[in-house]
């Protein structure tokens, strides 16, 4: 048994890894061995400038990504970390080396258009009550930009045991964000509408002494699930291009807003976000809008036709 066997039998049994798993680590230990045979190199005998120059393979030569360069990393280095408990190497030549960083992926929004042709939708044919539901679920989560758990937490009157409300006198929602933060945000005269509409349906469908304020048919609290549901349903009805889930109306908030306004610490504040950083992101999404702004209004941003 080679020691790359003996080292994917030991991870299999002590560590108990999952089928998947074990897989990933030992097609990460094949071209490990691949290397070493290609550079006449004696798995015992690597050396921590062999390990620099494969690991720079994996990203050059064979174009693997961050993620897969990670994991293949993370097994190489276990493996030598295993060779040196049994004292058959004096180091581990990849210790200390870090993959390249993946990169973020951007969140995903919808454009303006289609966010206001969702916000507007109708469908005649279904019960009132729920279409005055996912009405609301939509505006808030669109027009106030409330996460899904800020939503689920909505009770139908302040309290001191609600984790969120809504003034809809004074068109705010006061919300429990992560950190147990509370935070206030603005609604606008639609998302108060649609609460005001939702509010007439809710007696007929509320236990005696559920508090919440978006319950489902069996009258107890809407849950995460079952509004991501109601809106996937709903964005499919009403015609978009993508799958829609709460978390991108949040996005499609920020973005717009930050396009509208160019603020991007009244974004912050109005998301809940603690640092800054986290709000940045919406400057990438927002490229393309910034270019054209600059096309448009910039005096050097054109050749002139001389």
């Amino acid at each position: 048994m080679t020691e790359v066997q003996a080292y994917l039998e030991h991870v299999r049994v002590q560590r108990r890894l999952a089928p998947r798993t074990l897989a990933i680590y030992g097609d990460a230990l094949a071209r490990l061995q691949g290397f070493a045979e290609r550079d006449g190199i004696e798995l015992l005998m690597v050396q921590p400038a062999h390990a620099r120059r494969w690991l720079g393979r994996l990203h050059g030569e064979q174009g693997l990504a961050p993620r897969t360069i990670a994991q293949a990393l993370s097994s190489w280095r276990g493996f030598y970390r295993w060779l040196g408990s049994d004292l058959k190497v004096a180091q581990n030549p990849f210790e200390g080396l870090r993959a390249p960083k993946a990169a973020k992926p951007l969140p995903k929004a919808l454009g303006v258009d289609d966010a206001v042709q969702l916000a507007s939708y109708a469908d005649a044919q279904r019960r009132p009550a729920d279409e005055a539901l996912d009405r609301a679920l939509v505006e808030l989560l669109y027009g106030c930009g409330l996460r899904v758990g800020e939503l689920v937490g909505l009770d139908a009157q302040a309290g001191k045991e609600a984790r969120g409300w809504l003034d809809l006198a004074e068109g705010e929602a006061q919300v429990l964000g992560k950190g147990s933060k509370r935070r206030s945000v603005p609604m606008g005269a639609p998302a108060v509408k649609a609460v005001q509409d939702w509010l007439v349906h809710r007696p007929t469908r509320a236990r005696e002494d559920e508090p919440a304020l978006f319950v489902g048919a069996r009258g107890g609290r809407l849950g995460d699930a079952q509004i991501r549901a109601r809106l996937k349903a709903r964005a499919i009805a009403a015609g978009m291009p993508s799958h829609v889930h709460p978390h991108m109306l949040r996005h499609s908030f920020a973005s717009h807003l930050l396009q509208s306004s160019g603020d991007l610490r009244a974004v912050q504040e109005l998301l809940g976000h603690a640092h800054i950083t986290t709000t940045q992101v919406y400057t990438s999404l927002d490229y393309q809008h910034l270019a054209k702004v600059y096309d448009a209004a910039h005096p050097r941003a054109k050749k002139k036709t001389p």
